[in-house]
């Protein structure tokens, strides 16, 4: 049986292995290798805003609708969808409504409350609840002259027929 010899290690390995970092050997031991501690790409903390929701025009869609439709080879409706971002939902709901022939689906709606639609008879109602106004007043300030001219007759002691007058009309 031989002697096991050992070989001292040269100087410069000796001097590379203590500037190594001393953790280095317990991420070896533990299976953590260089790969995951020198990643530079850190994944981003920020939650990403999101998309706003795509507004297709008439034109575009009839556009679409006509390329799907001269499509011949199999696989081209789906290589168009791809390209395009689409579903074939999409395409479904914009052949119904060109087939309906509502234009007014074809373009984008705007999306929430619908405006109230205005009354045709409210600005005559406006107008005619003035004018109320304004002979309401009217009267009140007659009635007032005519207290103000009883109140006057009798201090005077002049009689005044009401009913003579009242039967003219």
């Amino acid at each position: 049986m031989k002697p096991i010899q050992m070989h001292p290690k040269p100087e410069s390995e000796k001097q590379a292995a203590l500037k190594e970092d001393p953790m280095e050997g317990a991420n070896r031991a533990t299976g953590i290798g260089a790969s995951l501690r020198d990643q530079d790409s850190i994944p981003d903390p920020e939650v990403p805003e999101k998309k706003p929701r795509r507004r297709f025009t008439a034109s575009y869609k009839l556009r679409i609708l006509q390329e799907v439709e001269n499509c011949t080879e199999p696989g081209g409706v789906g290589k168009i969808l791809r390209r395009e971002g689409l579903y074939s939902s999409n395409l479904t709901d914009w052949r119904r409504a060109r087939d309906n022939g509502r234009l007014d689906a074809m373009s984008p709606r705007k999306r929430g409350r619908k405006p109230k639609e205005k009354n045709p008879l409210a600005e005559k109602v406006s107008c005619l609840e003035k004018e109320n106004q304004k002979l309401e007043h009217k009267l009140k300030r007659a009635e007032l002259i005519i207290d103000a001219q009883k109140k006057i007759s009798q201090i005077l002691g002049i009689q005044q027929n009401l009913d003579d007058i009242e039967g003219i009309d």
